[in-house]
């Protein structure tokens, strides 16, 4: 959640922040139930200082506080309820985007900032699924739509992504996990996929427990609640899981393939940080995830999203899109964001600092999804990058 306190002192730096993300009417109305909330503070101190009485008193004074009581407990009702209402007015805030967000509403309002490789030429490149082998009408009788199975060589050749990555990200002080993929409602809320996202989310009603579509979620909840030492910070964690998304408004996209499913694997990155470094932290997760794909070969570019297609908790975020030669063009394989402490102020989560307890800042990027496995087959045709072939893949794929 946004600092409510310093959006009352800079209301219109927040309202024109938040405008670029199309929440500029949300932030009014939760500025109107904050008034509200505000307006009734004064009176509730004023009579709950009226019910202290010093010495003994007297037939009258008790009959006055009694009174008193009593307007007590309607205006404390009363604040109650405006509290819950500005509480509910927070929720669909979302964190500001930062300066260096380019403005826009839409995937096509991103910004390019870089590419790396030049896209191979092929004549007739052949699609993943034509190399690889998946299978996805048996998988569509077993599941439904958007699920498929990835065998032999490919299923390989997945692994060994996963397995480098981890590896590289190692290597870079993170700590491997392999968290959770069903968490409770608390934290999807605290990493502020609800309310915005919940369509996209599987549920288990009868648990009150949801898939995650990253383990994000699980490792930003990690220390939910929790004061860690500013000598801990940064805290640096890698983790792997299979993740779920419903892709709800997603009819009629990437139909074809296994580009876009409702389950796949990732290595995610997530860190805890100070403040004060956050940003030189972000542009070292872009830095790690361009290293990884450049020891693969692949041919991509960096994209700075723009601040209306941002999610509710980033204030800025990179994409990095490969080469597709059967699409004859560029794809996202990897995402990196810095959320500053929107998620640390819902989830609990602070540090103590030179100035004192405070919210630390979390981040979070993507190493590597299955996506990664598809560009390799497209840009390579079947052969298998050197760096791979030591965490099990094969030389070639064979179907």
């Amino acid at each position: 959640m946004i600092d409510l306190k310093a959006a009352r002192s800079d209301p219109d730096g927040y309202r024109a922040a938040l405008a670029r993300k199309g929440a500029a009417e949300a932030f009014d109305a939760l500025l109107a139930a904050d008034e509200r909330w505000r307006a009734l503070v004064p009176r509730v101190d004023e009579l709950r200082a009226a019910t202290k009485l010093k010495g003994k008193p007297t037939p009258e004074q008790l009959a006055e506080v009694q009174g008193v009581k009593d307007e007590l407990k309607a205006v404390e009702a009363e604040i109650a309820a405006a509290e819950a209402e500005r509480d509910a007015a927070l929720e669909p805030v979302p964190n500001p985007p930062h300066s260096t967000a380019p403005d826009g509403m839409a995937e096509e309002d991103a910004v390019e900032i870089s590419r790396w490789g030049e896209p191979p030429a092929l004549t007739e490149p052949k699609e993943a699924t034509e190399i690889g082998r998946f299978d996805m009408e048996r998988a569509a009788r077993v599941s439904g739509s958007r699920f498929g199975y990835l065998i032999g060589d490919t299923a390989l050749l997945a692994m060994a992504l996963y397995r480098m990555a981890l590896d590289h990200l190692h290597a870079h002080g993170f700590t491997p996990v392999i968290p959770p993929v069903l968490v409770r409602e608390e934290a999807m809320y605290g990493t502020g996929f609800f309310p915005t996202d919940r369509v996209n989310i599987y549920g288990i009603e009868s648990d009150g427990l949801y898939l995650t579509g990253t383990s994000e979620v699980a490792l930003a909840a990690l220390h939910m609640g929790e004061i860690l030492e500013g000598g801990e910070l940064p805290l640096r964690y890698t983790g792997f899981s299979t993740c779920f998304r419903r892709e709800a408004g997603a009819a009629g996209k990437d139909t074809r393939g296994m580009f876009r499913v409702h389950q796949f694997n990732k290595v995610e990155m997530f860190v805890y940080m100070a403040p004060e470094g956050s940003w030189a932290e972000h542009d070292r997760l872009l830095a790690l995830e361009e290293e990884f794909l450049q020891r693969l070969g692949l041919p991509y570019r960096v994209m700075n999203i723009a601040a209306g297609d941002l999610g509710a908790s980033a204030a800025k975020k990179y994409d990095i899109e490969a080469w597709f030669p059967a699409q004859e063009r560029y794809r996202e394989v990897t995402s990196c964001s810095n959320t500053t402490d929107f998620q640390a102020r819902r989830l609990g989560i602070r540090y103590r600092g030179e100035r004192g307890v405070e919210p630390v800042h979390t981040l979070n990027g993507t190493m590597v999804t299955d996506r990664a496995a598809l560009a390799i087959l497209e840009c390579f045709q079947g052969e298998v990058p050197d760096a791979l072939r030591a965490y099990g893949a094969p030389e070639r794929i064979s179907r």
